[in-house]
């Protein structure tokens, strides 16, 4: 973690191994949050899971920092991302190696996605391009989570599987009607305007205006948070039309429907262009986690964050262990996707139809006993 301090800024703890990855630095009464991993789409290591929480825990009782912005370092010429996700060939790679910082990053990240819903201070995501995984579990529990005409928001871990994590039970199942299902299935990508409508961005500001919205934020004296948040609000564009409302009718049909192979012939018997491509994205994605993720997402709108994510913890832990290496469904898919590229994942079972609820339900059974459940103090 690479630190500045304006001055009286409050001053910085570098966290341990810091790697550049993360910038913070305050600025008049904003601490700013650069992610600075632009090569990777700003994706997320271990070393910047430490370091952003290492900086917010500071920040937590510095009298000088009002509120906190975080952001995306850019690529000349390119298309921005905020938070591409994970870094999932690392998940891939400690997984075969049985590297114990795997069990460590899932842990520290969703203790990071916890503190940022709960922190006490204006903390705004500027979800500025590529927002997906990782990237949502440090936006979407935002006091203001600002989009662009760049951002492009998606949970796809079906498409490695793996499952909408980070805390996407609990924020897809409470998107209207059962367009959390859809979402949490397919990987569907929003833009800002579709974002806005579901539930998963605030406001949409124009990409180009982002660096004096900034400026002006960092140049003021604040003393009241809501004035704070009122200046940001302020660049707000007009939101378009939601491009999904026109199916949030066959959506809800389709994805209220009690099981994975309900849905797929669901989608088999309807007409029509959406229902033949959402069937396609479907039969791309492993059989077994996409019956796992709806089931977290169902059982996921009756609970809080905290046991929400204590329930994606032992879900992920099941992810890599239940069937180690190679037999991971979760190692196959980043395999085909990042490692091979030959985008011929082997999913076992292959079919949904062989997917029996004992499979489904040995993911939710914790392998913790609750009083050292690893993530047992969230609240």
């Amino acid at each position: 973690m690479t630190t500045t301090n304006t001055p009286h800024a409050a001053p910085l703890t570098p966290a341990l191994h810091a790697d550049g990855h993360v910038l913070a630095e305050v600025r008049g009464r904003i601490g700013v949050i650069t992610l600075n991993r632009p090569g990777a789409l700003n994706a997320l290591s271990l070393n910047m899971v430490r370091d952003l929480t290492t900086t917010l825990l500071h920040w937590h009782d510095e009298d000088q920092v009002m509120a906190v912005v975080v952001l995306g370092a850019g690529r000349e010429g390119k298309a921005p991302a905020f938070c591409a996700g994970g870094d999932i060939r690392f998940f891939h790679q400690a997984a075969l190696a049985g590297d114990p910082r795997l069990e460590d990053f899932f842990t520290e990240e969703y203790a990071l996605n916890h503190l940022i819903h709960h922190y006490p201070k204006p903390y705004i995501a500027l979800m500025d391009g590529v927002c997906m995984g990782g990237g949502m579990g440090i936006s979407q529990g935002a006091a203001l989570r600002v989009a662009t005409e760049h951002s492009k928001l998606a949970m796809p871990e079906t498409h490695i599987g793996l499952f909408p994590d980070v805390g996407g039970g609990w924020f897809l199942s409470r998107c209207p009607g059962h367009m959390g299902e859809y979402l949490a299935l397919t990987g569907h990508v929003l833009d800002a305007d579709n974002a806005v409508h579901q539930g998963m961005a605030d406001l949409r500001v124009t990409a180009a205006d982002l660096p004096a919205m900034l400026a002006e934020l960092c140049a003021t004296p604040w003393d009241d948070e809501d004035t704070l948040l009122d200046a940001v609000q302020a660049w707000a564009q007009p939101v378009g039309a939601d491009g999904l409302a026109e199916h949030q009718p066959e959506i809800d049909a389709v994805f209220s429907l009690p099981d994975l192979a309900s849905i797929l012939q669901a989608l088999e018997a309807r007409p029509g262009t959406w229902a033949r491509q959402t069937l396609a994205a479907l039969q791309k994605r492993s059989p077994l986690m996409m019956a796992v993720t709806l089931e977290q997402v169902r059982r996921a709108r009756q609970m809080s964050l905290a046991e929400d994510l204590r329930m994606e913890r032992d879900l992920v832990r099941h992810c890599f262990q239940l069937r180690p290496g190679t037999a991971s469904e979760t190692v196959e898919g980043i395999r085909a996707l990042v490692i091979d590229k030959d985008h011929q994942p082997r999913w076992n079972p292959s079919h949904a139809e062989d997917v029996s609820p004992e499979m489904v339900q040995a993911f939710f059974a914790s392998p913790w006993p609750e009083h050292v459940h690893p993530l047992r103090e969230l609240d």
